[in-house]
């Protein structure tokens, strides 16, 4: 990466006509979106091109498929930070094919991650678990939360694409004839309560959740393997249908993170447009700064000043010295 930037900016003149270009960014929308790794991004972006660039950055409320809808019939927002692309991946190609969009830095560098996931301390105690079907073998390692006595693996609430996915799963790898329960976690604060109680308990939890996320910022959990690679035909027949006849042990897809911009922004960004094409961070950065923002009982924002401030390692070789400089002050 700071190969990427040194040749970005030392090209021939680039720095001279910087401020030229920043002053003719102008006004700028950026979605801020619904959850809270991409409300965080669109304020570290409205930080940076305001205060770096010199934009004038509107936030406005965004969901993938209004936000991707508006950008591709309306030209507005110009910018979404955050988009998770599978999706909307066939319409999403069209529209860069077409030059009404633009799929710039891919903003998780190792995209969006689902799976079965145990804690980290007692993957660390028991390193022949590796796979599901390893932890399978253990059901005295994972009790439910309401009979000890039992094995549990524990679902996302009713209603969540995830409880689809993970029923069928469960199905699929037999787990039932292993000893083990599937728990609906009745709600994302049960799903969190489950995993904070584990760690404070110290006792085993075997389930399902994603990154990046606070909780996963707050405790290390290691994901286990299917013992398959992802298997995108069976998985949108079957896998990820409700109530499939005949699941197959299959693995969830990384879901690519991309930031999207329209075409009208790209032209009139200038070399702000560099910083959209270079910046990324990983699920475990985003993890912490997401957990500080749970500790505290920060907005968006407060997430944002906090990155900018204690993670300029990572977001200064976004940009030129001079952009940084000018982003620091602001702070």
């Amino acid at each position: 990466m700071k190969k990427l930037i040194a040749s970005t900016f030392l090209a021939g003149g680039l720095l001279a006509f910087a401020g030229a270009a920043q002053a003719d960014c102008g006004d700028v929308s950026i979605a801020e979106m619904n959850w809270a790794s991409a409300g965080v991004a669109a304020y570290v972006d409205k930080i940076i091109l305001e205060n770096g660039y010199g934009c004038n950055v509107t936030l406005v409320t965004g969901d993938t498929m209004p936000t991707f809808t508006s950008m591709n019939e309306k030209g507005e927002p110009d910018m979404a930070p955050e988009f998770w692309v599978n999706s909307v991946r066939t319409a999403l190609d069209a529209a860069v094919a077409e030059g009404r969009l633009i799929q710039a830095a891919p903003l998780l560098s190792d995209g969006g991650v689902e799976g079965w996931w145990i804690p980290k301390f007692l993957a660390d105690a028991h390193p022949d678990i590796k796979t599901v079907q390893d932890a399978l073998k253990h059901p005295e390692l994972f009790p439910a939360p309401e009979d000890p006595s039992k094995a549990a693996v524990i679902n996302c609430p009713a209603g969540w694409n995830c409880e689809v996915s993970t029923s069928n799963l469960y199905r699929a790898i037999e787990a039932d004839k292993a000893g083990f329960q599937l728990v609906d976690s009745g709600s994302a604060a049960g799903l969190d309560g489950s995993i904070a109680n584990a760690f404070e308990k110290k006792t085993g939890w075997l389930g399902y959740y994603w990154a990046p996320t606070a909780i996963l910022g707050k405790y290390e959990m290691t994901k286990l393997s299917f013992g398959v690679e992802h298997d995108k035909k069976e998985w949108d027949a079957c896998t990820a249908v409700p109530d499939c006849a005949a699941p197959k042990v299959n693995a969830y897809p990384t879901s690519d993170v991309y930031t999207i911009v329209t075409k009208n922004f790209a032209d009139k960004a200038g070399v702000a447009m560099d910083y959209v094409k270079t910046r990324k961070w990983d699920n475990q950065t985003v993890g912490k700064v997401l957990a500080w923002m749970d500790e505290n009982q920060g907005t968006n924002e407060d997430a944002a000043k906090h990155f900018l401030k204690d993670y300029q390692d990572m977001w200064t070789t976004w940009v030129a010295p001079d952009v940084a400089e000018k982003v620091k002050a602001a702070l």
